[in-house]
């Protein structure tokens, strides 16, 4: 059973940044791509970064690019989002994915509120 827990949401005013890590419970966690999404209020949830196993290839959101950052610790079994530049439309809950092959799972989401 595949375990993933986000941490490191919380409420932030516009232009701060906010650092979120996932934990993975995964024996063979360098063989999975690795994701961050999120969910707004009455939005349909979107993929923000993704990095590919070796940590060799990253992709964004075009909202975010330029701001956020995902990386990955393959001996820590971690995947983390560097999110700078927060905006208010930066709200949502995130949530980190792992996938391989056929295989797709997430975490229980972390709430990040940018406001004043």
């Amino acid at each position: 059973q595949v375990q993933l827990v986000e941490s490191g949401g919380g409420l932030v005013q516009p232009g701060g940044s906010l650092r979120l890590s996932c934990k993975a419970s995964l024996f063979t966690f360098s063989s999975y791509v690795m994701s961050w999404y999120r969910q707004a209020p009455g939005k349909e949830r979107e993929l923000v970064a993704r990095i590919t196993s070796a940590g060799g290839i990253t992709n964004y959101a075009d909202s975010v690019k330029g701001r956020f950052t995902i990386s990955r610790d393959n001996a820590k079994k971690t995947v983390n989002l560097q999110m700078n530049s927060l905006k208010p439309e930066d709200t949502a809950v995130y949530y980190c994915n792992a996938a391989w092959a056929s295989l797709s799972s997430w975490g229980q989401g972390t709430q990040v509120t940018v406001s004043s």
